[in-house]
């Protein structure tokens, strides 16, 4: 399967968030959580019927009253630089929330690093590479990420990347 520029996005925004000092799982839910942010935002944030049903991403209302009610009351907003998300505590991980479903590592595998196969590995080190050549101010700022870092890159990525798998 072809590595598409959901998957650099993601990819390369989990990087960013680990960079920046985040754990390695709550970044894979910021990476995704994002991808999946800019894939609305490009849309216009219609309501979109999904080619596959979503997987292994945890739908709050699918959950137990009393799981759900320590989730919810865990929800806070997260800023990374100028950008903000929400986040919810699950099993004392912080992991991020759009459209009422939490952005799980899980998800992030399924999602993002399956499409790499064996190579995720090194597609995560070299994407942890691109962010850490760039200067922080250009990582803590939305328009400058993608201006700077994911838009000149997302094709060549996308490409070389795919060429790995």
């Amino acid at each position: 399967m072809a590595v598409k520029r959901f998957q650099v996005m993601a990819l390369l925004q989990a990087a960013r968030a680990y960079v920046l000092g985040m754990s390695e799982t709550s970044a894979k839910s910021w990476g995704l959580n994002r991808a999946i942010f800019y894939a609305a935002a490009k849309r216009g944030f219609k309501k979109i019927q999904p080619r596959k049903p979503p997987q292994l991403k945890i739908p709050l209302k699918d959950l137990k009253p009393s799981e759900r009610e320590r989730i919810t009351k865990s929800y806070d907003i997260y800023t990374l630089g100028d950008e903000m998300a929400y986040t919810v505590k699950l099993k004392g991980v912080m992991l991020f929330t759009i459209g009422g479903e939490i952005q799980t590592p899980e998800a992030y595998d399924h999602q993002i690093a399956s499409r790499f196969g064996k190579s995720y590995q090194k597609a995560w080190q070299e994407a942890v590479r691109i962010c850490q050549s760039f200067d922080k101010g250009v990582l803590l700022s939305q328009r400058y990420f993608y201006e700077s870092l994911y838009k000149p890159n997302r094709d060549k990525l996308a490409k070389k990347w795919s060429e790995m798998v």
